[in-house]
């Protein structure tokens, strides 16, 4: 089986420090010996805030893409030793242009396949140090980026890891759980407001991306990160919001 993750700067950076023991978590979660694993990791900014002595989230373009590139490294050092011993992991940094370009997108689906047929887990993120089209929103906080790339490499399933139990609906009443979607409204989106504090996405992203992706034939799941069992109890549908795929995968 092949699976997207994709987890977000609240999981990984929670006040802007890469928290590892959190990460660790969800690695050891992963079945590696039967299942293929791509990762797309959000927390580049934040990890470079921290590091740069910055309290607040940088308001212009050049500063968060100073901070993209100097926490990007000590993203992938995080990564490189959470799979010491289990995994070759390898870094992509995706933009836009990876996924309209004809031929970007052929060599970008190229060059996944081979890392997979190598055992390698790739850990893919926006190219936010230089493309400044990701930073202003051509992607959202890179849920629009886990999403085409699970079309891209025909992906079995994505889970959009996150810190909320999934999406909550509300009808006057208390919010209840939204266990599964199977079309995406325009008032299920209007209940969505806010991003997160580091982070640019936020639920109308995750549910747009579900959209995508499940469009493309993949299974979904909006899940918290932070269960234990997050992954196996996803995959088994007893948490989070669940988005059947709406056509065949390819």
């Amino acid at each position: 089986m092949r699976l997207v993750i994709k987890i977000g700067t609240s999981l990984i950076a929670p006040g802007g420090r890469i928290d590892m023991k959190q990460l660790r978590s969800l690695v050891d979660q992963l079945d590696l010996a039967r299942d293929e694993f791509l990762i797309v990791s959000s927390g580049a900014i934040a990890s470079g805030m921290a590091h740069l002595g910055l309290k607040e989230k940088p308001s212009s373009v050049p500063l968060m893409q100073a901070c993209a590139a100097v926490g990007q490294s000590a993203l992938m050092h995080t990564y490189e030793q959470l799979f010491f011993g289990k995994k070759t992991v390898a870094q992509l940094l995706l933009s836009s242009d990876d996924f309209t370009s004809p031929a970007r997108y052929k060599n970008l689906q190229n060059t996944l396949r081979q890392l997979l047929r190598l055992g390698v887990v790739p850990v893919v993120n926006e190219n936010d140090s230089v493309s400044v089209r990701e930073l202003v929103g051509a992607f959202g906080d890179n849920d629009e980026l886990s999403a085409l790339l699970a079309a891209a490499v025909g992906a079995d399933w994505l889970l959009l890891l996150t810190d909320v139990d999934g999406f909550y609906a509300s009808n006057g009443r208390r919010p209840r759980l939204v266990r599964t979607i199977r079309k995406l409204t325009p008032a299920m989106e209007a209940l969505c407001n806010g991003h997160g504090k580091l982070g640019r996405g936020g639920m109308r992203s995750k549910l747009r991306a579900a959209k995508t992706a499940s469009d493309a034939g993949v299974n979904v799941a909006i899940v918290n990160g932070r269960d234990p069992q997050a992954i196996a109890k996803a995959l088994s549908q007893k948490i989070g919001t669940y988005f059947p795929p709406n056509a065949k995968r390819g």
